[in-house]
């Protein structure tokens, strides 16, 4: 497991490209009938990815659960919200089967003991991209598809921002702990993402990048208001972003991100709003 210790900003402000990608950028999270796990210390977040081709690949492979969680299991103590962003696979809880095509996402519950992954098709492998969240009761297990979210359109051509919010693990969609998350997609011709730029201070958040086209990046930006930096991301790639950073991107083209959040509350709209001509 990698585990990514607690960035302060004033620390921030002197690092090289390379010091700022190392601490923040989840360049690798798909390896064939692997686990890729990245431990935050921000908000105790932890990110996975498993790609399973030829293996049924449980949650807790290649990490020391004791060592790392504290716990007899990963879930333990935890909740974690899953999205396949590849071909058609399954996901046994606790001996439930479901069923996830491109872009359905599974929440699972805190107490969840057993958890494994397996692709319909080889050739066509599933991508599951996860993250985890410290929990304190069991809420209930439940696969959303994408028409179970609910949609939040915002932007506008006019500003190159044009896109729907989809709000899968979301208080006004079902309960959870403290996890929220969803998908956002832009539409042909829009390009950023999270403009006007925010910060919520009580809550950390990680983007997952994927649907970049080959040959093309997002630019992400990051950092306090008035001391930005970038981290250009290429596809199927995350980003943590601690609660003092705003987390924005701009891409070469059109693109579809993930983003995950956990903290003090679940309160979607608790931003510290910027103004565009306040950032530097």
């Amino acid at each position: 497991m990698d585990i990514r210790y607690s960035v302060n900003q004033r620390d921030f402000k002197r690092y090289t490209t390379d010091e700022v990608r190392d601490e923040f950028l989840i360049d690798t999270l798909f390896k064939p009938d692997e686990v890729v796990s990245v431990y935050s210390h921000v908000d105790r977040m932890v990110t996975f990815g498993c790609m399973p081709v030829n293996e049924v690949v449980p949650l807790d492979k290649g990490i020391d659960v004791w060592h790392n969680f504290g716990t007899h299991y990963v879930l333990e103590r935890r909740e974690i919200g899953i999205f396949n962003v590849g071909g058609a696979g399954r996901i046994a809880a606790d001996g439930v089967s479901y069923d996830l095509g491109f872009k359905d996402c599974l929440y699972v519950t805190m107490g969840t003991k057993d958890v494994t992954f397996e692709s319909v098709d080889a050739k066509n492998p599933a991508k599951f991209y996860m993250v985890s969240a410290p929990a304190h009761k069991p809420c209930q297990t439940k696969l959303l598809t994408l028409k179970d979210a609910k949609k939040v359109p915002c932007g506008s051509m006019e500003t190159a921002n044009d896109r729907v919010i989809n709000q899968f693990i979301h208080p006004d969609v079902l309960e959870t702990c403290q996890l929220s998350m969803g998908m956002t997609a832009l539409k042909p011709g829009s390009v950023w993402n999270t403009m006007p730029a925010h910060t919520h201070e009580r809550r950390m958040e990680i983007y997952f990048y994927f649907e970049v086209p080959e040959n093309e990046v997002v630019f992400h930006m990051m950092g306090e208001p008035k001391e930005t930096r970038h981290i250009i991301m290429h596809n199927e790639q995350a980003v943590i972003s601690p609660s003092w950073s705003i987390h924005a991107g701009c891409g070469t083209s059109n693109y579809t991100f993930i983003w995950a959040m956990g903290g003090e509350n679940k309160a979607f709209t608790d931003m510290d709003d910027i103004k565009n001509t306040d950032l530097r």
